[in-house]
C-alpha cells in the first residue's frame, strides 16, 4: 500500500507530513519506556528489518492482484506500539530513499497510513482481547491475528479519507472506499497468518521477548467447597536478566536474509491491492516519477546486475543489513536517551 508522489495534493500530503512528525515524536518519547533493557534495541531493529524482508513477498489475493505484510501489528505486539511505529517509519524511509517504493512527498501518507494507523487499531484490539480472552499462549496467538487483520482494512479506509480530501483525480470516494476496503480485507487474512505465525514461534522459544506477552500467565484457582478461589501466590520464577537473546536475534537475521535474498524472487509479480484499485479506478493518472528513480538499488534490483535473481536478491540483502543497522541505531539512541528517567522507573516498579 505504498503511496506514490502525485495521488495526494501537496498540502494535504504536506499536513499528513505533519501528523506523521507528531506521531513519531510521540513515539520515540513512549518508546523510551518500552525499549527498556539493553537487549530490546537490536531486537527492534531485528523486527524492522524482518518487516523489510516480508514486505518483499508479495502473496496472490484474487485474480491479477497481490498483497503484502503491512507490519504495524507485527512489530506493535512484539516490541510495543509506540516502538512499532518507529519500526514502521524506518522501513518506509528506507524503501523511499533506497528503493523508489512509495513517494518522498508522500512518505507522511504512508507513515501515517502504514504505520499509525495499522500500529494503533492493531494494538487497541489486540489488548482489548487479551483482557477478555484467557490468558494464554493460543490466546494471545489468536488475540494476533484478529488485530492484524482489522488493521489492514482499517488503513485502507483512511487512505481514502485522505483521498477524498486530498485526491489528485475526480474519481467518486465510494468507488475508491468499496474497491480499496474489499481487497485489503482479503490483504488482511494474509497479514494476519504471518502474523499470528510469527508471534507465535517467539512464543514458543522466549515468551519474556513478546511485548504483548508481559503477565502472560493467569491465577492458578483451586475448588474449595464447590467455589474456585485463587491459589496461595507461588514465588515467580524469574528470567535471568543476562539470558543472551543472541540466538534469537541470529535466527531472526538469518531469516530475514533468505526471505529477502532468496524467497523474495518468488513473490508474486502482480500488482498490489492500491496499484490495481489505483489502475482499475484511474486515480493514478497523475501519478509522478519518484525522486529516486535513479537509485542504484531501485525497484528491488542492484543497478547493472543483469540476472534478476542475483540483481533482487543482493538487493534485498543489502536492504535487510542497512534496515536492521538504521534501526538498531535509532533504538539504542533512544534507550540511551531514557537514562534521566530512570528515577521514575525505579519508583514506578517499587509501587
Amino acid at each position: 500500500m505504498h503511496v506514490p508522489d502525485g495521488f495526494i495534493n501537496a498540502p494535504v500530503s504536506a499536513v499528513a507530513g505533519v501528523v506523521a512528525a507528531g506521531a513519531v515524536a510521540v513515539s520515540l518519547r513512549g518508546a523510551r519506556r518500552e525499549l527498556g533493557g539493553e537487549r530490546t534495541a537490536p531486537l527492534a531493529g531485528l523486527v524492522a528489518a524482518f518487516i523489510f524482508a516480508v514486505q518483499m513477498l508479495n502473496f496472490p489475493v484474487a485474480a491479477g492482484t497481490s498483497g503484502h505484510l503491512l507490519g504495524g501489528a507485527l512489530a506493535a505486539i512484539l516490541v510495543g506500539p509506540y516502538t512499532g511505529v518507529l519500526c514502521i517509519a524506518v522501513v518506509l524511509l528506507m524503501q523511499g530513499v533506497l528503493f523508489a517504493d512509495g513517494g518522498l512527498t508522500a512518505l507522511g501518507v504512508n507513515i501515517t497510513v502504514m504505520g499509525v494507523v495499522t500500529t494503533v487499531v492493531a494494538y487497541a484490539l489486540f489488548r482489548g482481547l487479551t483482557r477478555v480472552l484467557p490468558r494464554t499462549r493460543r490466546s494471545t496467538t489468536t488475540a494476533s491475528f484478529v488485530a492484524a487483520l482489522v488493521s489492514v482494512p482499517a488503513a485502507a479506509a483512511v487512505f481514502t479519507l485522505i483521498y477524498a480530501i486530498g485526491g489528485t483525480t475526480d474519481v467518486p470516494v465510494g468507488k475508491v472506499l468499496t474497491a480499496m476496503v474489499g481487497v485489503h480485507v482479503l490483504i488482511g487474512i494474509g497479514e494476519a497468518v504471518i502474523t499470528a505465525l510469527t508471534v507465535g514461534a517467539v512464543l514458543a522459544v522466549r515468551p519474556d521477548l513478546v511485548h504483548g506477552a508481559r503477565g502472560l500467565s493467569a491465577p492458578l484457582k483451586l475448588r474449595v467447597g464447590g467455589e474456585l478461589v485463587d491459589a496461595p501466590a507461588a514465588a515467580p520464577v524469574p528470567v535471568p536478566a543476562a539470558r543472551s537473546t543472541r540466538k534469537v536475534w541470529a535466527t531472526g537475521l538469518a531469516a530475514a536474509l533468505v526471505l529477502a535474498g532468496f524467497v523474495s524472487f518468488y513473490a508474486s509479480a502482480s500488482p498490489d491491492g492500491l496499484e490495481k484499485v489505483a489502475a482499475d479506478k484511474g486515480i493514478d493518472e497523475k501519478v509522478q516519477e519518484h525522486d529516486a528513480a535513479g537509485s542504484p538499488l531501485a525497484d528491488y534490483g542492484v543497478k547493472d546486475i543483469g540476472d534478476p535473481r542475483v540483481s533482487g536478491g543482493l538487493a534485498g540483502v543489502i536492504g535487510v543489513g542497512v534496515t536492521v543497522a538504521v534501526g538498531s541505531g535509532v533504538f539504542w539512541a533512544v534507550r540511551r536517551r531514557r537514562t534521566p528517567d530512570a528515577p521514575v522507573a525505579r519508583t514506578a516498579e517499587s509501587v
